[in-house]
């Protein structure tokens, strides 16, 4: 994950920073010289490092911090507003058009995935923010391109201008502006053209289809794990097009995050939208404030509720729920319950959104992974009666079951021990709630 080792060096450098019974300048100096050296191995713009040290170094000297009950917590702030101020502060929003089509221009390099990210920021417009979207298949160069568009308009249920491969890029923009205010669109995204380098020929084109259209947006897209290159492609296409935004894809990746750190402050262009995985519905909206948060090993719970108000069946959780409670729950209900689980993404980047968790290892993440995925299989190994009943599973059915599913009996134990756990827990829960005692003790199944 993105920042995942500069994360680490700032924990590390805040818990040596509370763990002074004294601010001075002096230990002052040493924790922005870790601070400094932290940036520097993320990969950030040395120019950025300097400039975020000194203002920092700044105000905590300008608030007097030293003089303060708790210095630390001054200086952990200062350094998170200087984060957020870092990666965009407030500039992050789309500017939409309240009264005709809002018109978002996609460009950026061959092999970025532009179009895949098209469909991606349809998506999330059409599901997450409700908009009447419409897509512009512009990339007539590149082999499968509007085919590869085609197919993912159908699968998000997005209308597309298609008008194939032999009609100009600039008349298909026209073309699709012209449909989207007559049919009263809310945003009209258009997939353009990506060249390996920027060339003359590709900048002809995007400044004509601009000319044309009008687009309140333009969004580059660039790849995090691109490091400071992506600086300067954005550097390029900014000076060239006038950029009003940046899409960073791969943030789950394991880029140290310099690019998302020195973007904004270098060109002027803020980021608006991360990829943070694969999925159709990988592509979140950007906030620096909870970034910075996530840096500091904050966590992000507002992120972490989008993540769950957008995947989870709200009455399905309830129904869940109160079904533990009662003592009613079921193998089918722990498999439901993994299966939403699974829609918020992988259970590593879940743990970095959660405040305070302990550091996991990716070896005991891959495994509860891997666990979730084996548990899957026995259950639906199992009939319906056995799934319902789960205590009439005696040795005979434990075998079939392992032959079904290709594990073993002691993997069919697991999922069962696993089972009882869960309702042992709940029912722990039930009674101290009657007893007002709160929720149970976490280390009792350690």
């Amino acid at each position: 994950m993105a920042f995942e080792a500069l994360q680490e060096k700032f924990s590390r450098v805040i818990k040596s920073l509370k763990g002074q019974s004294k601010l001075t300048e002096k230990n002052m100096d040493d924790m922005l010289k870790e601070v400094r050296i932290a940036l520097l191995e993320a990969d950030v713009n040395y120019k950025v490092v300097r400039e975020f040290v000194n203002s920092v170094k700044e105000k905590a000297l300008g608030e007097r911090v030293f003089d303060k009950l708790n210095p630390s917590e001054m200086v952990v702030k200062i350094v998170r507003d200087e984060l957020v101020e870092l990666l965009g502060s407030d500039n992050c929003t789309l500017n939409y058009n309240k009264n005709k089509p809002t018109i978002i221009l996609l460009v950026g390099l061959q092999g970025s995935g532009k179009t895949t990210t098209c469909a991606k920021l349809a998506n999330l417009m059409k599901y997450k923010l409700k908009k009447k979207v419409l897509m512009a298949a512009c990339d007539v160069y590149r082999p499968a391109a509007v085919d590869q568009l085609a197919q993912l308009a159908n699968q998000i249920n997005v209308d597309l201008v298609n008008m194939g491969t032999k009609v100009d890029p600039v008349e298909i923009a026209k073309k699709a502006k012209e449909k989207a205010y007559n049919d009263h669109y809310d945003v009209l995204l258009i997939d353009t053209a990506g060249r390996l380098q920027i060339d003359e020929k590709l900048m002809d084109e995007l400044k004509n289809i601009k000319r044309e259209i009008g687009p309140e947006e333009i969004l580059l897209l660039t790849d995090a794990m691109a490091g400071q290159d992506s600086v300067n492609v954005a550097t390029k296409f900014n000076e060239l097009l006038g950029l009003t935004g940046v899409i960073m894809s791969k943030m789950d990746g394991d880029s140290r995050g310099g690019a998302a750190l020195s973007i904004a402050h270098v060109t002027g262009v803020p980021i608006k939208f991360i990829g943070v995985g694969e999925k159709i519905n990988e592509l979140d909206i950007f906030y620096p404030d909870r970034m910075a948060e996530r840096i500091l090993g904050m966590g992000d719970v507002l992120t972490l509720i989008d993540k769950v108000e957008q995947n989870i069946d709200e009455k399905e959780a309830k129904r869940s729920v109160n079904k533990m409670m009662d003592g009613n729950f079921t193998l089918d209900d722990m498999l439901a319950q993994m299966k939403q689980v699974q829609k918020l993404g992988s259970l590593g980047g879940l743990m970095k959104l959660i405040p305070g968790m302990p550091k996991v290892s990716p070896e005991q993440l891959e495994k509860a992974e891997k666990d979730m995925k084996e548990f899957e299989v026995i259950i639906n190994s199992m009939t319906y009666e056995e799934r319902m009943h789960p205590e009439i599973l005696k040795n005979s059915r434990k075998t079939r079951i392992a032959r079904g599913s290709g594990k073993t009996n002691a993997d069919i134990n697991r999922v069962l021990k696993r089972y009882e756990s869960a309702k042992e827990m709940m029912k722990q829960m039930k009674n101290r709630s009657k007893k007002g005692g709160g929720g149970f003790n976490p280390n009792m199944y350690r």
